[in-house]
């Protein structure tokens, strides 16, 4: 904040909130200060409040709407010239609320301050993600056993997603993607009624969240035999994946590290098959800084959790993707995931 020349920091961002405070309510809002910051809620969250924040700042519950609190509370915390807002996340009627209500004070745009921070993970948000992750490849443990050809996409993610829960995830961090036979190379396919059938590729990529942290996996199997050509693309997906977890490291722009697994899927001739980025980093959101992906000139921080996630998507035939989680510490990366990349076919 002083490096940015602001008095005050207002914060909307839900997950920014969390992270600074330890509130995970769906309605807040953070004013941060040199002395003490102040929360904002409302009457549904008066004890769950109390109970996440603690002496970590101070909770005030609004019995109007938020914003009728700020304006009390500006004044009365201190004497404030130029507040930042968080303009990624500000909606455009809220942004008219600081130019009206809050125009005795200069707003300045602000970007990435709390997430820049939340890049880093610390020693307990590690746990959480490792955690989450255990129960994600837990639950694909289970099911996978009890896939068979005729079941439908629906069928399998629901199967998926009941494992999900019974293992401990609080909700799911984004809608489980089942893809089977020619659907699986669409990248972020929506689960359907479709059946699958012997000799499908079937792409799972699911999550789950524990303490509000999220892990982020996808394995791609075969029903029944795979054929030449599906273990010809499937193990150069999988070479690509064990290059860029054994090589992405902090320091490397997300440039560098996307292009440890593009080159090696171009050099195999399916460069044009791989059309999205490498992968993201994970948190207290399933997509979150930094970034991996060709146009990602930002170094990697120390301490960082990213996906490593390398595909190649061929139209009318199929699709492959493999992903795990990996953690970048001082001494090297380290994978988090510890479900086998071999490709597997379910009989």
């Amino acid at each position: 904040m002083e490096a940015r020349e602001l008095d005050g920091l207002l914060i909307s961002s839900m997950p920014n909130i969390r992270y600074l405070t330890g509130f995970s309510g769906t309605s807040a809002l953070l004013l941060v200060t040199a002395n003490q910051p102040c929360l904002i809620t409302d009457f549904r969250y008066k004890t769950q409040a109390g109970n996440e924040v603690g002496g970590i700042a101070r909770v005030m519950i609004e019995s109007q709407s938020l914003w009728s609190g700020l304006w009390r509370l500006i004044p009365e915390v201190f004497t404030a010239r130029t507040i930042g807002f968080e303009s990624a996340h500000l909606i455009h009627r809220d942004f008219e609320r600081l130019q009206d209500a809050g125009k005795q004070w200069h707003w300045k745009p602000t970007v990435d301050i709390a997430e820049g921070l939340r890049a880093q993970k610390d020693a307990d948000e590690l746990i959480l993600i490792e955690q989450a992750i255990a129960v994600a490849t837990g639950a694909l443990q289970s099911v996978l056993p009890l896939v068979r050809a005729g079941m439908t996409e629906s069928q399998i993610a629901g199967m998926l997603e009941s494992a999900l829960r019974e293992r401990g995830s609080e909700s799911l961090p984004f809608p489980s993607i089942v893809a089977s036979g020619t659907r699986s190379a669409l990248p972020h396919a929506r689960t359907s009624s479709r059946a699958v059938t012997n000799g499908d590729f079937l792409l799972l990529d699911f999550g789950s969240v524990v303490g509000g942290y999220c892990a982020d996996i996808t394995r791609t199997v075969v029903i029944g035999r795979c054929d030449t050509r599906q273990r010809e693309v499937y193990e150069i997906v999988r070479e690509a994946n064990a290059r860029s977890s054994a090589s992405v490291r902090s320091g490397m722009s997300g440039r560098e590290a996307d292009a440890v697994a593009r080159d090696f899927i171009a050099g195999a001739g399916y460069g044009e098959a791989f059309g999205h980025g490498l992968g993201h980093g994970i948190g207290l959101e399933v997509h979150e800084a930094p970034r991996l992906a060709m146009s990602a000139e930002g170094l990697l921080p120390p301490n960082a959790v990213v996906t490593i996630e390398p595909g190649v998507y061929i139209p009318e035939w199929g699709g492959v993707r493999i992903e795990d989680d990996v953690y970048l510490g001082g001494e090297g990366s380290r994978i988090l995931t510890s479900f086998p990349r071999e490709l597997l076919e379910l009989s």
